[in-house]
Protein backbone atom coordinates (compact mmCIF):
# COMPACT_ATOMS: atom_id res chain seq x y z
CA UNK A 1 0.00 0.00 0.00
CA UNK A 2 2.95 2.56 0.87
CA UNK A 3 4.17 2.00 -2.95
CA UNK A 4 0.85 3.13 -4.08
CA UNK A 5 0.23 6.35 -1.56
CA UNK A 6 4.26 6.87 -3.27
CA UNK A 7 3.67 6.01 -6.98
CA UNK A 8 -0.03 8.48 -6.83
CA UNK A 9 1.06 10.79 -4.50
CA UNK A 10 -2.27 10.00 -2.94
CA UNK A 11 -1.25 12.40 0.35
CA UNK A 12 -0.03 15.23 -1.93
CA UNK A 13 -3.22 15.36 -3.95
CA UNK A 14 -5.46 14.98 -0.51
CA UNK A 15 -7.04 11.48 -1.16
CA UNK A 16 -7.20 7.85 -0.12
CA UNK A 17 -7.24 4.53 -2.32
CA UNK A 18 -10.53 3.78 -1.28
CA UNK A 19 -11.70 7.28 -2.51
CA UNK A 20 -9.83 6.54 -5.78
CA UNK A 21 -11.13 3.14 -6.49
CA UNK A 22 -14.73 4.54 -5.49
CA UNK A 23 -14.18 6.89 -8.28
CA UNK A 24 -12.85 4.60 -10.67
CA UNK A 25 -16.00 2.76 -10.15
CA UNK A 26 -17.93 5.69 -10.53
CA UNK A 27 -16.27 6.33 -14.06
CA UNK A 28 -16.61 3.07 -15.06
CA UNK A 29 -20.35 2.84 -14.47
CA UNK A 30 -21.09 5.74 -16.24
CA UNK A 31 -19.04 5.45 -19.58
CA UNK A 32 -19.01 1.65 -19.83
CA UNK A 33 -22.16 2.06 -22.55
CA UNK A 34 -19.71 3.19 -24.96
CA UNK A 35 -18.62 -0.56 -24.77
CA UNK A 36 -22.05 -1.72 -26.66
CA UNK A 37 -22.67 2.06 -28.45
CA UNK A 38 -19.20 2.10 -30.29
CA UNK A 39 -19.68 -1.59 -31.26
CA UNK A 40 -22.79 -1.11 -33.10
CA UNK A 41 -21.02 2.22 -34.70
CA UNK A 42 -18.19 0.33 -35.90
CA UNK A 43 -20.35 -2.76 -37.45
CA UNK A 44 -21.94 -0.08 -39.30
CA UNK A 45 -18.87 -0.17 -41.03
CA UNK A 46 -18.23 -3.36 -41.99
CA UNK A 47 -15.90 -4.64 -38.37
CA UNK A 48 -17.31 -7.66 -37.20
CA UNK A 49 -19.66 -6.89 -34.02
CA UNK A 50 -17.55 -9.02 -31.54
CA UNK A 51 -14.37 -7.77 -32.61
CA UNK A 52 -15.15 -4.68 -32.42
CA UNK A 53 -16.84 -4.50 -29.35
CA UNK A 54 -13.35 -6.25 -28.36
CA UNK A 55 -11.28 -3.94 -29.77
CA UNK A 56 -13.13 -1.57 -28.01
CA UNK A 57 -12.64 -3.00 -24.43
CA UNK A 58 -8.65 -3.35 -25.33
CA UNK A 59 -8.62 0.16 -26.31
CA UNK A 60 -10.54 1.38 -23.29
CA UNK A 61 -8.25 -0.72 -20.91
CA UNK A 62 -4.74 0.14 -22.48
CA UNK A 63 -5.82 4.16 -22.99
CA UNK A 64 -6.74 4.57 -19.42
CA UNK A 65 -4.05 2.41 -17.50
CA UNK A 66 -1.53 4.91 -19.78
CA UNK A 67 -3.30 7.70 -18.77
CA UNK A 68 -3.22 6.73 -15.19
CA UNK A 69 0.62 6.08 -15.17
CA UNK A 70 1.54 7.97 -17.51
CA UNK A 71 -0.17 11.72 -16.42
CA UNK A 72 -1.22 10.48 -12.71
CA UNK A 73 -4.85 12.58 -13.77
CA UNK A 74 -8.17 10.99 -13.46
CA UNK A 75 -8.54 11.25 -16.73
CA UNK A 76 -10.73 8.59 -18.58
CA UNK A 77 -9.62 7.14 -22.51
CA UNK A 78 -12.20 5.77 -24.51
CA UNK A 79 -13.19 5.57 -28.54
CA UNK A 80 -15.03 9.31 -28.55
CA UNK A 81 -18.64 9.96 -29.26
CA UNK A 82 -18.46 11.64 -33.19
CA UNK A 83 -15.18 10.17 -33.52
CA UNK A 84 -16.75 6.86 -34.08
CA UNK A 85 -18.85 8.22 -36.34
CA UNK A 86 -16.59 10.23 -38.41
CA UNK A 87 -14.92 7.01 -38.84
CA UNK A 88 -17.95 4.97 -40.16
CA UNK A 89 -20.27 7.13 -41.71
CA UNK A 90 -17.61 10.15 -43.36
CA UNK A 91 -14.72 7.73 -43.88
CA UNK A 92 -16.28 4.30 -44.72
CA UNK A 93 -19.46 5.76 -46.06
CA UNK A 94 -18.71 9.03 -48.21
CA UNK A 95 -14.96 8.68 -48.49
CA UNK A 96 -15.09 5.05 -49.63
CA UNK A 97 -12.68 4.00 -47.58
CA UNK A 98 -12.38 0.40 -46.66
CA UNK A 99 -12.37 -0.04 -43.02
CA UNK A 100 -9.31 -1.40 -43.08
CA UNK A 101 -8.15 2.03 -44.44
CA UNK A 102 -10.12 3.85 -42.55
CA UNK A 103 -7.57 2.30 -39.82
CA UNK A 104 -4.82 3.16 -41.17
CA UNK A 105 -6.43 6.88 -41.40
CA UNK A 106 -6.66 6.33 -37.79
CA UNK A 107 -2.82 5.67 -37.23
CA UNK A 108 -1.61 7.97 -39.23
CA UNK A 109 -3.88 11.03 -37.57
CA UNK A 110 -2.40 9.33 -34.39
CA UNK A 111 1.11 10.06 -35.81
CA UNK A 112 0.35 13.49 -36.34
CA UNK A 113 -1.54 13.95 -32.96
CA UNK A 114 1.91 12.82 -31.22
CA UNK A 115 3.78 15.48 -32.88
CA UNK A 116 1.68 18.03 -31.85
CA UNK A 117 1.08 16.53 -28.36
CA UNK A 118 5.14 16.44 -28.44
CA UNK A 119 5.76 19.86 -29.67
CA UNK A 120 4.92 23.37 -28.88
CA UNK A 121 1.95 23.06 -32.35
CA UNK A 122 -0.53 22.42 -29.87
CA UNK A 123 -1.95 25.92 -28.42
CA UNK A 124 -0.82 27.15 -32.61
CA UNK A 125 -3.17 24.90 -34.53
CA UNK A 126 -5.78 25.06 -32.07
CA UNK A 127 -5.39 29.39 -32.28
CA UNK A 128 -5.69 28.82 -36.18
CA UNK A 129 -9.32 27.43 -36.05
CA UNK A 130 -11.61 30.47 -35.21
CA UNK A 131 -13.97 29.29 -31.52
CA UNK A 132 -17.33 29.78 -34.01
CA UNK A 133 -16.38 27.01 -35.99
CA UNK A 134 -15.20 24.69 -33.83
CA UNK A 135 -18.50 25.27 -31.82
CA UNK A 136 -20.01 24.83 -35.16
CA UNK A 137 -18.49 20.97 -35.58
CA UNK A 138 -19.31 20.36 -31.94
CA UNK A 139 -23.26 21.17 -32.58
CA UNK A 140 -22.92 19.66 -36.46
CA UNK A 141 -21.66 16.50 -35.23
CA UNK A 142 -24.05 16.14 -32.17
CA UNK A 143 -26.94 16.84 -35.08
CA UNK A 144 -25.38 13.86 -36.98
CA UNK A 145 -25.64 11.87 -34.45
CA UNK A 146 -29.00 12.88 -33.28
CA UNK A 147 -30.23 12.15 -37.36
CA UNK A 148 -28.07 8.60 -36.61
CA UNK A 149 -29.93 7.77 -33.37
CA UNK A 150 -33.51 8.30 -35.42
CA UNK A 151 -32.07 5.76 -38.09
CA UNK A 152 -31.29 2.78 -35.61
CA UNK A 153 -34.11 3.59 -33.55
CA UNK A 154 -36.77 3.31 -36.17
CA UNK A 155 -38.38 7.03 -35.90
CA UNK A 156 -37.84 8.19 -39.43
CA UNK A 157 -37.44 6.39 -42.85
CA UNK A 158 -36.79 6.74 -46.11
CA UNK A 159 -39.00 8.71 -48.56
CA UNK A 160 -38.92 8.88 -52.47
CA UNK A 161 -40.48 12.37 -52.44
CA UNK A 162 -39.27 14.09 -49.32
CA UNK A 163 -36.17 11.81 -48.72
CA UNK A 164 -37.29 11.64 -45.53
CA UNK A 165 -40.38 10.75 -43.55
CA UNK A 166 -41.70 10.02 -39.72
CA UNK A 167 -42.06 5.73 -39.12
CA UNK A 168 -45.00 4.11 -38.37
CA UNK A 169 -43.96 4.85 -34.10
CA UNK A 170 -46.62 1.83 -33.48
CA UNK A 171 -44.09 -0.85 -34.88
CA UNK A 172 -41.86 -2.72 -32.31
CA UNK A 173 -38.83 -1.21 -32.62
CA UNK A 174 -39.35 2.58 -32.94
CA UNK A 175 -42.23 1.83 -29.67
CA UNK A 176 -39.06 0.09 -27.73
CA UNK A 177 -37.08 3.25 -28.64
CA UNK A 178 -39.64 5.75 -27.70
CA UNK A 179 -40.14 4.16 -24.62
CA UNK A 180 -36.48 3.92 -23.94
CA UNK A 181 -35.86 7.59 -24.90
CA UNK A 182 -38.08 8.58 -22.18
CA UNK A 183 -36.20 6.36 -19.51
CA UNK A 184 -33.28 7.58 -20.54
CA UNK A 185 -34.13 11.44 -20.38
CA UNK A 186 -35.76 10.79 -17.18
CA UNK A 187 -32.39 9.04 -15.55
CA UNK A 188 -30.35 12.10 -16.85
CA UNK A 189 -32.30 15.07 -16.17
CA UNK A 190 -32.66 13.44 -12.59
CA UNK A 191 -28.64 13.41 -12.62
CA UNK A 192 -28.69 9.28 -11.71
CA UNK A 193 -25.62 7.33 -11.74
CA UNK A 194 -24.76 5.03 -14.66
CA UNK A 195 -27.83 6.47 -16.43
CA UNK A 196 -26.66 4.99 -19.57
CA UNK A 197 -26.02 1.73 -18.58
CA UNK A 198 -29.30 1.59 -16.79
CA UNK A 199 -30.92 3.01 -19.71
CA UNK A 200 -29.49 0.08 -22.25
CA UNK A 201 -30.65 -2.87 -19.19
CA UNK A 202 -33.82 -1.05 -18.92
CA UNK A 203 -34.27 -0.73 -22.90
CA UNK A 204 -33.03 -4.71 -23.71
CA UNK A 205 -35.41 -5.94 -21.52
CA UNK A 206 -38.41 -3.51 -22.56
CA UNK A 207 -37.09 -5.21 -26.41
CA UNK A 208 -37.23 -8.43 -25.55
CA UNK A 209 -41.33 -7.83 -24.38
CA UNK A 210 -42.02 -5.78 -27.68
CA UNK A 211 -40.64 -8.35 -29.74
CA UNK A 212 -37.44 -6.40 -30.59
CA UNK A 213 -34.83 -8.49 -31.44
CA UNK A 214 -30.69 -7.49 -32.26
CA UNK A 215 -29.84 -6.02 -35.76
CA UNK A 216 -26.57 -7.85 -35.57
CA UNK A 217 -27.24 -11.05 -33.90
CA UNK A 218 -25.88 -12.66 -30.77
CA UNK A 219 -22.25 -13.86 -29.68
CA UNK A 220 -21.45 -17.05 -27.67
CA UNK A 221 -18.35 -14.98 -25.77
CA UNK A 222 -14.85 -13.78 -25.96
CA UNK A 223 -13.06 -15.42 -28.63
CA UNK A 224 -9.70 -14.22 -29.75
CA UNK A 225 -10.17 -15.93 -33.38
CA UNK A 226 -12.96 -13.18 -33.56
CA UNK A 227 -10.69 -10.56 -32.79
CA UNK A 228 -7.57 -11.59 -34.63
CA UNK A 229 -9.13 -10.67 -37.79
CA UNK A 230 -9.39 -6.96 -36.94
CA UNK A 231 -6.18 -6.62 -34.41
CA UNK A 232 -3.76 -4.50 -36.64
CA UNK A 233 -5.52 -5.33 -40.26
CA UNK A 234 -4.66 -1.58 -40.99
CA UNK A 235 -4.44 -1.13 -44.65
CA UNK A 236 -2.20 1.79 -46.21
CA UNK A 237 -3.44 0.87 -49.64
CA UNK A 238 -5.46 4.26 -49.89
CA UNK A 239 -2.41 6.52 -48.56
CA UNK A 240 -2.00 7.86 -51.98
CA UNK A 241 -5.64 8.69 -52.64
CA UNK A 242 -7.14 12.42 -51.87
CA UNK A 243 -9.98 10.55 -49.50
CA UNK A 244 -7.64 9.26 -47.46
CA UNK A 245 -5.72 12.57 -46.80
CA UNK A 246 -8.85 14.56 -45.97
CA UNK A 247 -10.02 11.45 -43.90
CA UNK A 248 -6.41 12.54 -41.79
CA UNK A 249 -6.29 16.19 -41.59
CA UNK A 250 -10.33 16.16 -40.49
CA UNK A 251 -9.88 13.35 -37.53
CA UNK A 252 -6.76 15.02 -36.39
CA UNK A 253 -8.55 18.55 -36.23
CA UNK A 254 -11.40 17.19 -34.27
CA UNK A 255 -8.95 15.01 -31.70
CA UNK A 256 -6.44 17.92 -31.38
CA UNK A 257 -9.73 20.76 -30.69
CA UNK A 258 -11.38 18.14 -28.34
CA UNK A 259 -8.83 16.69 -26.53
CA UNK A 260 -7.13 20.11 -25.72
CA UNK A 261 -10.75 21.52 -24.31
CA UNK A 262 -11.58 18.17 -22.45
CA UNK A 263 -8.04 17.69 -20.75
CA UNK A 264 -7.91 21.33 -20.18
CA UNK A 265 -11.03 21.15 -18.19
CA UNK A 266 -11.04 17.79 -16.09
CA UNK A 267 -7.81 19.33 -15.12
CA UNK A 268 -8.92 22.49 -13.58
CA UNK A 269 -11.56 20.84 -11.97
CA UNK A 270 -8.82 18.45 -10.23
CA UNK A 271 -6.74 21.47 -9.36
CA UNK A 272 -3.79 20.38 -10.95
CA UNK A 273 -3.30 21.71 -14.82
CA UNK A 274 0.25 21.91 -14.50
CA UNK A 275 -0.81 17.44 -16.01
CA UNK A 276 -2.48 19.01 -19.08
CA UNK A 277 1.01 18.05 -21.19
CA UNK A 278 1.86 14.96 -20.13
CA UNK A 279 -1.98 13.91 -19.96
CA UNK A 280 -2.38 15.46 -23.79
CA UNK A 281 0.90 12.92 -25.02
CA UNK A 282 -0.92 9.61 -23.39
CA UNK A 283 -3.97 10.94 -25.08
CA UNK A 284 -2.03 10.81 -28.52
CA UNK A 285 -0.35 7.38 -28.01
CA UNK A 286 -3.56 6.32 -27.02
CA UNK A 287 -5.16 7.37 -30.54
CA UNK A 288 -2.56 5.65 -32.06
CA UNK A 289 -2.87 2.65 -30.66
CA UNK A 290 -6.54 2.82 -31.66
CA UNK A 291 -5.27 2.08 -34.82
CA UNK A 292 -3.79 -0.74 -34.46
CA UNK A 293 -6.28 -2.36 -31.67
CA UNK A 294 -8.85 -1.53 -34.40
CA UNK A 295 -10.89 1.01 -33.64
CA UNK A 296 -11.93 4.58 -33.90
CA UNK A 297 -9.61 7.10 -31.75
CA UNK A 298 -9.91 7.27 -27.89
CA UNK A 299 -10.39 10.63 -26.23
CA UNK A 300 -10.55 12.42 -22.85
CA UNK A 301 -14.13 11.50 -21.91
CA UNK A 302 -16.71 13.73 -20.87
CA UNK A 303 -17.56 10.99 -17.95
CA UNK A 304 -14.49 11.60 -16.66
CA UNK A 305 -16.16 14.82 -14.89
CA UNK A 306 -18.24 12.50 -12.64
CA UNK A 307 -15.28 10.24 -11.57
CA UNK A 308 -13.46 13.75 -10.47
CA UNK A 309 -16.74 14.47 -8.67
CA UNK A 310 -16.40 11.14 -6.54
CA UNK A 311 -13.07 11.88 -5.70
CA UNK A 312 -10.86 11.23 -8.14
CA UNK A 313 -7.95 13.38 -8.17
CA UNK A 314 -4.81 10.82 -9.15
CA UNK A 315 -4.15 7.88 -12.09
CA UNK A 316 -4.96 5.47 -10.12
CA UNK A 317 -8.76 6.63 -10.90
CA UNK A 318 -7.90 5.82 -14.22
CA UNK A 319 -6.00 2.37 -13.97
CA UNK A 320 -9.25 1.20 -11.74
CA UNK A 321 -11.49 2.34 -14.74
CA UNK A 322 -9.36 0.69 -17.31
CA UNK A 323 -9.53 -2.80 -15.41
CA UNK A 324 -13.09 -2.95 -15.26
CA UNK A 325 -13.14 -2.73 -18.76
CA UNK A 326 -11.32 -5.83 -18.86
CA UNK A 327 -13.42 -7.45 -16.81
CA UNK A 328 -16.18 -6.72 -19.57
CA UNK A 329 -14.41 -9.06 -22.13
CA UNK A 330 -16.85 -11.70 -20.36
CA UNK A 331 -19.75 -10.17 -20.40
CA UNK A 332 -19.64 -9.93 -24.34
CA UNK A 333 -23.00 -12.10 -24.85
CA UNK A 334 -24.60 -9.45 -22.62
CA UNK A 335 -23.40 -7.14 -24.75
CA UNK A 336 -24.08 -8.11 -28.31
CA UNK A 337 -27.42 -8.80 -26.99
CA UNK A 338 -28.06 -5.15 -26.67
CA UNK A 339 -30.46 -4.29 -29.87
CA UNK A 340 -30.84 -0.81 -31.28
CA UNK A 341 -33.72 0.45 -29.58
CA UNK A 342 -31.37 0.54 -26.41
CA UNK A 343 -29.12 2.20 -28.12
CA UNK A 344 -30.24 4.56 -30.26
CA UNK A 345 -31.52 6.59 -26.82
CA UNK A 346 -27.93 6.82 -25.82
CA UNK A 347 -27.20 8.64 -29.43
CA UNK A 348 -29.94 10.83 -29.32
CA UNK A 349 -29.25 12.07 -25.80
CA UNK A 350 -25.41 12.67 -26.62
CA UNK A 351 -26.52 14.72 -29.40
CA UNK A 352 -29.00 17.18 -27.61
CA UNK A 353 -25.99 17.30 -25.29
CA UNK A 354 -23.79 18.61 -28.08
CA UNK A 355 -26.55 21.03 -30.06
CA UNK A 356 -25.84 23.07 -26.43
CA UNK A 357 -23.05 24.90 -28.30
CA UNK A 358 -24.96 26.78 -30.88
CA UNK A 359 -24.99 29.58 -27.88
CA UNK A 360 -21.61 30.10 -28.06
CA UNK A 361 -21.94 30.59 -31.72
CA UNK A 362 -21.53 34.78 -32.87
CA UNK A 363 -24.43 34.83 -34.80
CA UNK A 364 -24.83 38.74 -34.54
CA UNK A 365 -21.77 39.37 -36.86
CA UNK A 366 -22.57 37.25 -40.02
CA UNK A 367 -19.17 36.83 -40.99
CA UNK A 368 -18.55 34.31 -38.13
CA UNK A 369 -22.06 32.71 -38.10
CA UNK A 370 -22.65 32.24 -41.33
CA UNK A 371 -19.68 30.02 -42.09
CA UNK A 372 -20.60 28.07 -39.08
CA UNK A 373 -24.40 28.12 -40.20
CA UNK A 374 -23.03 25.87 -43.08
CA UNK A 375 -20.83 23.76 -40.87
CA UNK A 376 -23.47 22.45 -38.85
CA UNK A 377 -25.82 22.10 -41.38
CA UNK A 378 -24.56 20.48 -44.01
CA UNK A 379 -22.67 17.52 -40.94
CA UNK A 380 -25.85 16.09 -40.96
CA UNK A 381 -27.33 16.96 -44.17
CA UNK A 382 -24.36 15.79 -46.01
CA UNK A 383 -23.99 12.27 -43.85
CA UNK A 384 -20.00 13.69 -43.95
CA UNK A 385 -18.59 15.30 -40.84
CA UNK A 386 -15.60 16.21 -43.86
CA UNK A 387 -18.26 17.53 -46.21
CA UNK A 388 -19.89 19.66 -43.59
CA UNK A 389 -16.24 21.30 -42.14
CA UNK A 390 -15.31 21.76 -46.02
CA UNK A 391 -18.16 24.42 -46.55
CA UNK A 392 -17.33 26.14 -43.25
CA UNK A 393 -13.62 26.31 -43.63
CA UNK A 394 -14.27 27.22 -47.23
CA UNK A 395 -16.82 30.19 -46.69
CA UNK A 396 -14.92 31.64 -43.77
CA UNK A 397 -11.78 33.47 -45.43
CA UNK A 398 -14.07 33.71 -48.69
CA UNK A 399 -16.45 35.98 -46.25
CA UNK A 400 -13.52 38.03 -44.37
CA UNK A 401 -11.91 38.62 -47.52
CA UNK A 402 -15.10 40.17 -49.00
CA UNK A 403 -15.23 42.50 -46.14
CA UNK A 404 -12.05 43.91 -45.90
CA UNK A 405 -10.77 41.52 -42.78
CA UNK A 406 -8.64 39.20 -44.36
CA UNK A 407 -6.02 39.85 -42.18
CA UNK A 408 -8.14 38.78 -38.97
CA UNK A 409 -7.81 35.13 -40.65
CA UNK A 410 -5.17 33.07 -39.86
CA UNK A 411 -2.24 31.93 -42.13
CA UNK A 412 -2.98 28.14 -41.25
CA UNK A 413 -6.28 28.81 -41.94
CA UNK A 414 -6.19 29.45 -45.90
CA UNK A 415 -4.15 26.34 -46.09
CA UNK A 416 -6.66 24.47 -44.43
CA UNK A 417 -9.35 25.81 -46.78
CA UNK A 418 -7.83 25.53 -49.90
CA UNK A 419 -7.50 21.87 -48.81
CA UNK A 420 -11.05 21.60 -48.79
CA UNK A 421 -11.55 23.55 -52.00
CA UNK A 422 -9.28 20.96 -53.74
CA UNK A 423 -11.09 17.94 -52.17
CA UNK A 424 -14.27 19.51 -53.36
CA UNK A 425 -12.84 20.63 -57.18
CA UNK A 426 -11.96 17.01 -57.46
CA UNK A 427 -14.58 15.20 -55.38
CA UNK A 428 -16.72 17.14 -58.11
CA UNK A 429 -14.55 16.55 -61.25
CA UNK A 430 -14.59 12.61 -60.00
CA UNK A 431 -18.00 12.05 -59.80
Amino acid sequence: MKGVFERFDLDGHDTTIKREVTAGLVSFLTIVYIVAVNGVILADAGIPLEAAIVATIVTSLVGCILMGFWSNAPIILVPGMGVNALFTYTFVHALGLTWQEALAAVFVSGLIFIGIAFTKLAPILSAAIPQSLKDAITVGIGLFLTFIGLQKGGLIQANEETYIQVAHLGDPLPFATILTLLIAVVLFIRNVPGNFLITMVAGTILAVFIGVKPSQGTSEGFSLASYGSLFGELSFGGIATLAFWIAVFSMTMVLVFENLGLIHGHLQMTGHPEKGNKALRANAVSALSSGIFGTSPTVSTVETAAGISAGGRTGLTAIVTGLLFGVTLFMIPLITAVPDSAIAPILLVVGGLMVQNIKSIPFHDFSEGFPAFLVLALIPLTYSIAEGMAFGFIAYPILKMAIGKAKEVPVPLYFIASLFLVHMILHSVGG
